[in-house]
């Protein structure tokens, strides 16, 4: 009897935590098929060249991985072919332990994206959860003897519709953008605002003094201490985003970004530009051009190759270069449309959902 008790509770803790993890990467799909190129560029690098190739996949990797997360995880709570389930999620969770060690160790992937953009853990946080989690798989292992050995209709029926419910869901998220918006660049935030510590940044110091070590929680000025370290007390408190800079060949643009009101046109990559809906985006760029608006064309290109696709289309706008890792963040589409007024997000569109001037215009008198 406590082997059935402590079965469950096992089969509710580890399949509730792969349907959670699951459905926060099904609203983003896109973000984690870049965490799954982060893990190819490493690989192909330090491993094997082919992973190189699996870079196109990853999309389609994305897809079927998280979708497969959340459905294996109700199969477990739901005894839906219980061994089958069982066996696949071991394989799952040595994969990723394996991955999080890698990050850890190698200090290669510093975000595994484990939980998306929802839950930020360290390299070594997500090893430790992983290891858990494979404790609690491998104990479920070892009363499998215990696992339910047949299950309803009804049982097969909520999998195979939750499988769709989950696919379709992923789907409308990388033709749109997620449904929640868990970045430092979501709507309502102001984006200069979260470039600075939320508190004033805290420290304590380890010191050496006569053989021992002291931590103090300001900087000794007597003498006698040697340094050995500092750290940060409240990372909380750290900047949401560190790294966002938008220049030209004239310099810096990041403040003309964040002054009046923008509509920015982004691009994470001008060679992968989807052009299916750049009539809209055109339609939208030209009506803009008697209005108190900067369109800007921001991507992660060389200058020329900005200016050369602004020149073809018989743009007027101010065209600015950007890390693509930042873009990435910022939207998920290429290209993606974001609409700031003095640096707060106010919009974000994906191409397919490209607004109308009347529209954006709304946005910047309410």
């Amino acid at each position: 009897m406590l082997n059935k008790v402590i079965l469950w509770v096992l089969r509710l803790l580890v399949g509730g935590l792969f349907i959670f993890s699951g459905l926060i990467k099904v609203n983003d799909p896109v973000g984690t098929a870049i965490k799954l190129e982060e893990y190819f560029d490493v690989f192909s690098n330090d491993i094997a060249g082919f992973f190189y190739y699996l870079k196109p996949l990853a999309l389609y990797l994305a897809v079927f991985l998280v979708v497969l997360e959340v459905v294996l995880g109700v199969m477990l709570i739901l005894g839906v072919r219980s061994k089958f389930t069982v066996w696949s999620l071991t394989a799952m969770i040595i994969f990723f332990t394996f991955l999080t060690f890698f990050s850890a160790y190698f200090n290669k992937v510093t975000d595994c994206g484990c939980f998306g953009d929802a839950i930020k853990l360290t390299p070594w946080e997500s090893f430790y959860k992983d290891v858990i989690l494979m404790i609690m798989i491998f104990g479920i292992l070892a009363l499998q003897k215990y696992l339910p050995s047949s299950s309803s209709l009804l049982a097969k029926r909520v999998v195979v519709g939750v499988g769709i419910l989950c696919f379709v869901l992923g789907l409308t998220a990388i033709r749109n953008l997620p449904f929640i918006d868990f970045r430092a660049y979501k709507v309502g935030v102001n984006i200069p605002t979260n470039m600075q510590p939320s508190a004033p940044l805290q420290y304590s110091y380890v010191m050496k003094k006569d053989g021992a070590m002291v931590t103090l929680d300001s900087y000794p000025t007597e003498e006698g201490y040697e340094f050995v370290e500092m750290n940060l007390k409240n990372p909380d408190a750290l900047p949401k985003i560190s790294d966002f800079s938008a220049w030209n060949e004239s310099g810096d643009q990041t403040e003309f970004v964040f002054a009046g009101n923008k509509v920015l046109i982004l691009s994470p990559s001008m060679a992968k530009f989807n052009d299916k809906n750049l009539e809209s985006i055109h339609s939208l760029v030209k009506s803009m051009e008697n209005a108190p608006v900067d369109v800007v064309l921001m991507a992660a290109a060389p200058q020329e190759e900005i200016d050369s696709f602004i020149s073809s289309n018989n743009w007027s706008i101010v065209g600015l270069q950007a890390d693509a890792t930042v873009v990435k963040t910022m939207i998920r589409s290429n290209p993606g449309i974001m609409i700031v007024k003095d640096g707060t997000v106010l919009a974000k569109y994906h191409h397919n959902n490209t607004p109308n001037a009347s529209e954006v215009l709304d946005l910047f008198i309410q």
